[in-house]
C-alpha cells in the first residue's frame, strides 16, 4: 500500500502560482499512475490531473487545462503539481491519490491528509 504526503499549498493572489508536491512510500510506486484531486468547501471531492506510471500520458480536468501540469519523478517517489494562473476558484484542499491506469479519474488505495490552496483576488 501506497502512502501520501502532500505538501506546498499556501494562500497566494490571483495570477500566482505554486507547486504541489506528493511524496510516497513504498517500492511500488512507479507501477502507478497518480492524479491530483481537489476538495473546496461545501463541494464534492473532484478530479484535477493525472498522470501514467511512466509519465508519458497526462489528463486535466477542462477546469484546469493550459494552467496546471502534473508531472512525476519515479527515482524521488513524488508527483507534483505545477499550477499557475491561479484563480480564487482554485482554492481548495488538494489530495494525491493513486488512480485507476484505465481511468485517471477513479482514485485507488487510500487518501494522504491534503494541502490548502488559497488563492485571494
Amino acid at each position: 500500500q501506497v502512502q501520501l504526503v502532500e505538501s506546498g499549498g499556501g494562500l497566494v493572489q490571483a495570477g500566482g502560482s505554486l507547486r504541489l508536491s506528493c511524496a510516497a512510500s513504498g517500492r511500488t510506486f512507479s507501477s502507478y499512475a497518480m492524479g491530483w484531486f481537489r476538495q473546496a468547501p461545501g463541494k464534492e471531492r473532484e478530479f484535477v490531473a493525472g498522470i501514467s506510471w511512466s509519465g508519458g500520458s497526462t489528463y486535466y480536468a477542462d477546469s484546469v487545462k493550459g494552467r496546471f501540469t502534473i508531472s512525476r519523478d519515479n527515482a524521488k517517489n513524488t508527483v507534483y503539481l505545477q499550477m499557475n494562473s491561479l484563480k480564487p476558484e482554485d482554492t481548495a484542499v488538494y489530495y494525491c491519490a493513486a488512480v485507476l491506469d484505465s481511468d485517471y479519474e477513479t482514485p485507488r488505495g487510500s487518501w494522504g491528509q491534503g494541502t490548502q490552496v488559497t488563492v485571494s483576488s
